[in-house]
């Protein structure tokens, strides 16, 4: 196991020493999850984009396509806990968060604390729960703490929630309200790998192997919980240009006035274009912002964030044709 990179003492600002450490730790992050997360480059990237910027990616697709997989080996590279909730009808908010349960021997209440207290956690078909469990992740999600019997209680840092959906199985479903979909950083569509990646896949799964475990034992430990933290806050710091700030802001106030949208995106859509795009510059290893990074960010960003028009959905229309037709419209800056 290679040894973790030391990060400095918490700097104040940017320097030209933080920026490429930042981005060799990022880039060697991804190289180990490329051990065991065969093709989904697309994928992969837009989840260590979210989680660079401290935010949650809500994944939708069909089940069988390495979803579990792509989280156990994020979190093995930092030595992070992992911990997966499978969403049922039946599941209570309590067994997401956790509750105060009385000792008898010591005649007090003692803390539960549920599988959210963790580093990553996978909310597998979070849309197959009711809408009061869903609620229970909204507090986690947004303060990175937990109320329990009135008691803040903060999880480790760093955290991060990975919610996935079927797209194509609806039948007792609840599908996700506006204010949780906001919840969520970048939304990904995960498909069907290429023909060449499939084939590496069911080779590097069944060659030497029995049953079908996820193995992640090829993936090294390159970091810490407090070296991902400390990734974060260099993100953070990545420069973005006045220009590119209002080339955000006019890209999410389009969608407030664009034909055959009924609910545009909200300043939160603007907020997490920016955020996403940082942690992408970084992940190229770059300390600055470019325009293809808020263009390349932007679907995921805001796609879920809009609501189309009953005409267009009967059309066949998605946010993937809506926000690239956005992007061809408003004029990206020259930087």
């Amino acid at each position: 196991m290679s040894e973790p990179l030391s990060p400095p003492p918490e700097p104040a600002a940017p320097s030209a020493v933080d920026f490429p450490r930042a981005a060799a730790l990022a880039a060697q992050i991804r190289q180990e999850i490329g051990r065991a997360v065969v093709g989904q480059n697309a994928v992969v990237d837009l989840v260590l984009t979210a989680f660079l910027a401290g935010g949650h990616v809500l994944i939708e697709g069909v089940p069988g396509l390495g979803k579990t997989l792509l989280v156990r080996a994020v979190a093995r590279t930092f030595n992070g806990r992992f911990t997966r909730i499978q969403f049922t009808p039946d599941l209570m908010p309590t067994d997401v968060t956790g509750n105060a349960v009385f000792d008898a021997k010591s005649g007090e209440f003692r803390l539960r604390k549920g599988p959210a207290f963790t580093h990553l956690l996978l909310a597998d078909e979070i849309n197959r729960a009711p809408a009061k469990t869903q609620a229970a992740l909204l507090e986690v999600m947004q303060e990175r703490q937990i109320s329990i019997e009135g008691q803040p209680v903060a999880v480790p840092r760093p955290f991060m929630t990975l919610a996935t959906q079927n797209p194509i199985e609806h039948d007792g479903t609840y599908p996700l309200p506006e204010a949780q979909l906001d919840r969520f950083l970048l939304k990904v569509t995960i498909d069907y790998p290429a023909q060449a990646e499939e084939v590496d896949l069911v080779r590097a799964v069944t060659q030497n192997r029995v049953g079908g475990d996820l193995d992640v034992s090829a993936v090294r430990t390159v970091a810490a919980p407090e070296h991902v933290v400390w990734l974060q806050e260099v993100a953070a710091r990545v420069l973005v240009d006045d220009r590119i700030l209002d080339y955000a802001v006019r890209i999410v106030r389009t969608t407030r006035t664009w034909k055959g949208l009924r609910c545009g995106a909200g300043p939160r859509g603007a907020i997490a274009l920016v955020r996403a795009a940082r942690a992408k510059a970084l992940l190229a290893g770059r300390d600055h912002v470019l325009p293809d990074d808020v263009k390349s960010v932007s679907l995921p960003s805001l796609g879920h964030r809009v609501i189309l028009s009953p005409e267009l959905e009967i059309e066949g229309q998605r946010a993937e044709h809506v926000i690239p037709a956005i992007l061809e419209k408003v004029d990206a800056p020259r930087v």
